[in-house]
């Protein structure tokens, strides 16, 4: 590691937490395929529904529709409008080569993602009725995934560009906090087993924060 250079300590810390994440994920893997995390995902799901035939969420109407809006921020057409916003963005704040980096880390998160999917082929739980449309394979979580890698990696371009340490943290955790509601969110409407979503984040993340600790130039963090 190059002494002189005065941001490689963040990306030292940024490559062993995405270490971090993706054995998480790799952990959460190897539960699914041994069959460990049955009684797990069965709770997680049923725990958010009543009734009968577990059909009904819990809470009043409006916070069913309240989350099928929220999930959407982790849906493709959401996630993207928000990416081409950033990348937008940082070419016009003259970031041109985090402009390109930005573009190619959330193509390389999507990649992934539906690689892993076409690869592993978990079928949907059918253990609660699901509240949305849902197609394709379970395992991982595409919108916790990719929402993690969107609003992450977007959270850390944007915090480089601030000399203040309060507005940075202030720009990842809200980006944490976002795409944990949206893990959370697929799980209550019955797509996804918990064990899909936590899988997802962690990848998702770690994707995010190995590409910031690879391409992030010497200058952009403090």
């Amino acid at each position: 590691m190059n002494a002189a250079d005065p941001h490689a300590g963040w990306r030292r810390r940024a490559c062993w937490l995405a270490l971090l994440c993706w054995a998480g994920f790799a952990i959460m893997f190897g539960l699914i395929e041994t069959g460990h995390v049955q009684s797990f995902d069965a709770a997680g799901l049923t725990m958010w529904r009543n009734g009968a035939e577990l059909a009904r969420p819990l809470g009043p109407g409006w916070l069913s529709e309240a989350v099928r809006d929220y999930t959407a921020l982790g849906s493709a057409l959401l996630r993207n409008i928000f990416a081409l916003g950033a990348l937008v963005a940082l070419f016009f704040l003259e970031r041109r080569r985090e402009a390109v980096l930005f573009f190619a880390t959330v193509c390389g998160g999507w990649a992934l993602s539906d690689t892993i999917k076409l690869l592993v082929q978990r079928p949907r739980p059918m253990i609660v009725p699901h509240l949305v449309h849902a197609g394709g394979s379970s395992f991982p979580s595409a919108h916790s995934f990719n929402a993690a890698v969107v609003y992450i990696t977007m959270a850390l371009a944007f915090s480089a560009l601030s000399q203040r340490r309060a507005v940075r943290l202030t720009l990842i955790a809200s980006a944490v906090v976002l795409t944990v509601l949206v893990a959370l969110s697929r799980v209550w409407l019955g797509v996804h087993n918990p064990s899909d979503v936590i899988a997802g984040w962690l990848g998702g993340a770690g994707w995010a924060l190995l590409a910031s600790a690879i391409l992030t130039e010497r200058d952009a963090i403090r």
